[in-house]
């Protein structure tokens, strides 16, 4: 096989196999069966794209080698033979039609009942996360492993623990309704947020980013938008992961090193994404519906964003917006967040006082957040030796190599002035 047609076997799959295996979810009623009989179509097109082309409807093509699939499979155990001969009836329909597009109606509304699936709470927040890359975002179990830093071995248990999990809850295949709907729906944002924030600031290992990660999250952000179109949060929180992916190329210099927000080259912000980001702000704020912390958090970034030169950014707007987020929804992190705007709109001294509030918060314990801003208030406020020295004690916490060298070079830097 060529490389391009290799590649665009890939391409397609990339795009095709979250539709795919939802639908066939639907028809199966179990989501490793499902999985599997689109990893044959898959292995299908592998074989036959190359020679034959790629089919105009690729998603239709491979719908119906998966239900052929399916089918063989169901023969083979007797006692399913009822399904057989009904997915029968189904393929011989699809078949007869010019047009194999009706193998795959219902597609979206299946799309969103996998990605609610994925992202069921009776999952641990780590296994939903792998397994909504591994389903929704079509990466291997190797791409996953290699992105969170662990063996391919770990992760490929950990997603098969998953899929099992799922089984043996008998986990029904639909999008919940009322309260249920509003409580799924937060842990599937929650999940696209946890997997945008590894890539955009990886926790641990030698690099400060994994891009890719952020552009599978960007990708179901978007793909969640386009599904669920009435719900603002669900804009916002496509909004907010524009604007911050926007930023990807100038987080990181010449020679690879860290690069705060203030010091970064806007040049190199991508403002296609900016645009995006903006947008999809402006459609939640148009529903007319209650807004939560994911627009009020895209409207953060938002000020960032008009803002061409870092001395041009609204400070007091950023600081007034984070003080209704730990209104409503009240965590130290907010509240170390919270002490920087306050600190940029109002002195040093008034975010000295934030964060000295929840600076014993055990959920702070252990991660560099809290000394980083304190030496970032104590440098603004003249304290040259204690900056130096919260930098250096936020150093000793960081598990990421990049984010422990600015840091030190932070604390390094403010001491030769001492």
């Amino acid at each position: 096989m060529t490389a391009d047609a290799q590649a665009a076997v890939t391409a397609a799959w990339r795009h095709e196999s979250p539709r795919l295996i939802a639908a066939l979810t639907r028809v199966t009623g179990d989501v490793g069966l499902a999985e599997d009989l689109a990893q044959d179509a898959l292995v299908a097109a592998l074989s036959q794209w190359p020679h034959e082309g790629i089919p105009s409807n690729p998603a239709a093509w491979l719908m119906t080698v998966a239900k052929r699939r399916a089918i063989d499979r169901f023969r083979r155990d007797a006692v399913a033979r009822r399904e057989a001969e009904s997915m029968a009836g189904d393929l011989r329909e699809d078949t007869r039609s010019a047009d194999l597009t009706a193998a795959v109606d219902h597609i979206e509304d299946d799309v969103l009942r996998l990605m609610f699936l994925t992202c069921h709470p009776v999952l641990s927040p780590e296994s939903r996360a792998a397994l909504t890359l591994r389903l929704l975002g079509g990466l291997t179990t190797t791409e996953i492993a290699n992105a969170f830093l662990v063996r391919e071995k770990t992760m490929g248990q950990r997603i098969s623990r998953a899929k099992a999990t799922l089984t043996q809850a008998r986990v029904a295949f639909e999008v919940p309704q009322g309260e249920e709907r509003e409580a799924r729906l937060a842990d599937v944002m929650a999940v696209i947020y946890l997997i945008f924030s590894e890539g955009y600031a990886a926790t641990t290992g030698d690099h400060w980013m994994r891009p890719e990660l952020c552009l599978e999250a960007l990708r179901l952000a978007r793909l969640l938008a386009t599904l669920m179109p009435d719900e603002p949060e669900v804009h916002g929180l496509q909004a907010l992961l524009e604007i911050q992916a926007s930023r990807m190329r100038a987080r990181r210099g010449p020679d690879g090193e860290a690069v705060l927000l203030e010091q970064q080259d806007r040049r190199r912000w991508d403002w296609l994404l900016i645009r995006r980001g903006l947008a999809a702000l402006d459609r939640a704020e148009a529903t007319g519906r209650a807004v939560g912390p994911y627009v009020l958090q895209a409207a953060i970034a938002a000020c960032h964003a008009r803002a061409r030169r870092a001395e041009d950014t609204d400070w007091v707007r950023i600081a007034e917006l984070y003080d209704v987020i730990a209104e409503a929804y009240p965590s130290p992190v907010v509240e170390v967040n919270r002490a920087v705007a306050h600190g940029r709109a109002h002195g040093p001294d008034a975010g000295l006082r934030i964060l000295d509030a929840v600076a014993g918060n055990p959920a702070l314990a252990g991660t560099p957040l809290p000394g980083a801003v304190r030496g970032d208030l104590l440098s603004a406020k003249g304290d040259r030796a204690g900056a130096a020295t919260a930098f250096g004690e936020a150093a000793a916490l960081s598990r990421n190599e990049t984010e422990r060298r600015l840091l030190q070079r932070r604390a390094g830097e403010i001491s030769k002035t001492m």
